[in-house]
């Protein structure tokens, strides 16, 4: 186990490398088309097998609560961006799917932010370092989600 100090060091180091960023992205992000949460929501959705995803999954995912992930799903229904459909394999759940127009939109958005991040991120650390905290960030999120279960 690593030392305290160290660790808690760490921490904060990725916290405020992490606010840093995301304040700068948020600025720039073209709200016009959509906010940055759906478009961590229809990110979520667009990785996902079929662009199809549980809507318990979802949650798991997002960075917002669970009741203002289904109020944000509900206005993507309404702009014709996602679908809802019953899960099959669970008559409780729902699916939340990507539509060719939600796709469409969540691209020209994921172009413009894609623009940011390597303004952002890739003038900042060379292809090495940025491969490195891709693996450390993997390591960290995947030590999370083993404590979890």
């Amino acid at each position: 186990m690593a030392d305290r100090t160290i660790a808690v060091a760490a921490w904060e180091a990725l916290f405020r490398a992490q606010v840093a960023v995301m304040r700068e992205l948020s600025a720039e992000f073209p709200t016009e088309v959509m906010s940055l949460n759906e478009y961590d929501v229809l990110f979520n959705i667009s990785r996902a097998p079929s662009r199809r995803l549980r809507l318990k999954d979802l949650n798991r995912h997002v960075l917002i609560s669970q009741p203002s992930v289904s109020r944000l799903v509900d206005r993507l229904v309404g702009r014709g961006w996602v679908e809802k459909v019953d899960d099959p394999l669970d008559g409780r759940g729902t699916i939340v799917e990507l539509t060719s127009t939600g796709y469409q939109e969540f691209r020209r958005a994921a172009i413009h932010h894609m623009q940011g991040i390597t303004q952002h991120v890739g003038t900042a650390l060379d292809d090495d370092e940025l491969r490195k905290l891709t693996a450390l960030c993997d390591r960290l999120r995947e030590a999370q989600q083993a404590h979890a279960d």
